[in-house]
């Protein structure tokens, strides 16, 4: 199967596998595992932070970054597309007790102006405006990678008006290389940021929050609350400390799939596509008479999967488990079934 449905279907690689076999280990949450502690420093520096703490997933950094800036009938600040409203079963809502306040972006991404005219007036009947949260790169905006310019921009802004500023990381890495800037760059205007390891960095999961030290003392105090607390964690962490010293530079190839993937599909009859818009790993397509949950299907039975997003479009996803041959195999399918 050439599974184009997600970068979340990574599988460890075996050197991965072997550095998960051979990491030292300890209490991670007496701060006594070294791998999760040399994992945390080294994210926190790259991150340009003071601190950062191991977890799970990058929903729960989202949730625990929420919660630690927000009081409840807070109002958080998000494009409509945000991971935060729409896959993370009303997390904000019902863990933080914060309001979502969407913004229409150009692909997911606001602007300075938009932040603007969405903080409110204090008022003792509207929500309080308490965060500015961006999503890098945005998915649902079909990989669409935040400019530097234009985050500092908002965060900027944001702190003048006392909004606290938090990046969700899902693919942040992806944004640094396409950008050809460091991840620091497009961290640094921003609070709290996390960066993540089950996608296209290829381990099997995790990922790092990262803020100022008073910041990750209280995410910590909800980790525990959250029952996040993973002891013997060197296991999985040394999977992502791998991952950062083999697994970013290649994400470019993956980008390069991604484009002729891209290239590919819009020269078939039945496909509406835009390549120009593809800027990372993530290739949305509209189908314009097909069903997509049926192509889905019907690809699935000639060894490739594309994931159905509605009714007319389909999301494919490059990664490490994806290389050009499959690429053409994929098109290949794709003009069959579509014939």
């Amino acid at each position: 199967m050439i599974d184009l449905y997600s970068d979340t279907r990574t599988t460890p690689t075996p050197a991965m596998r072997r550095a998960i076999a051979e990491a030292e280990v300890g209490d991670e949450q007496s701060g006594l595992d070294p791998t999760v502690n040399a994992l945390c420093e080294r994210v926190a520096d790259l991150l340009g932070k003071e601190a950062a703490v191991y977890l799970p997933s990058g929903t729960m950094c989202n949730e625990i970054a929420y919660r630690v800036h927000c009081r409840p009938g807070d109002e958080i600040i998000l494009d409509r597309t945000a991971h935060g409203i729409n896959f993370e079963a009303g997390g904000p809502a019902a863990l933080a007790g914060a309001v979502v306040h969407p913004l229409d972006g150009d692909r997911g991404r606001f602007t300075v102006e938009q932040v603007r005219a969405a903080v409110r007036a204090p008022s003792r009947y509207a929500p309080r405006s308490r965060v500015v949260s961006i999503e890098q790169t945005s998915n649902l905006g079909g990989g669409a990678v935040w400019p530097v310019e234009q985050m500092r921009a908002i965060c900027e802004f944001a702190a003048e008006q006392g909004l606290a500023t938090h990046m969700d990381g899902a693919r942040l890495m992806n944004a640094a290389v396409a950008s050809e800037l460091d991840a620091t760059d497009h961290a640094a205007p921003f609070d709290t940021v996390w960066l993540d390891f089950s996608k296209g960095l290829g381990a099997p999961v995790g990922a790092v929050l990262a803020g100022s030290a008073a910041f990750i003392d209280e995410a910590w105090r909800l980790k525990q609350q959250m029952g996040g607390a993973m002891r013997q964690a060197g296991i999985i962490a040394a999977a992502c400390l791998y991952a950062l010293d083999h697994h970013v530079e290649r994400l470019a190839q993956d980008h390069a799939n991604a484009r002729r993937l891209a290239e590919g599909l819009a020269e078939i009859p039945n496909v509406v596509l835009d390549p120009k818009q593809v800027e990372t790993n993530l290739v949305f397509f509209d189908l314009a008479t097909s069903n997509a949950a049926e192509v889905e299907e019907r690809l699935q039975a000639e060894g490739v999967r594309i994931g159905a997003m509605s009714d007319q479009q389909m999301r494919a996803v490059t990664h490490l488990g994806v290389d050009g041959d499959d690429i053409e195999r994929a098109l290949q399918a794709v003009a069959a079934v579509l014939a």
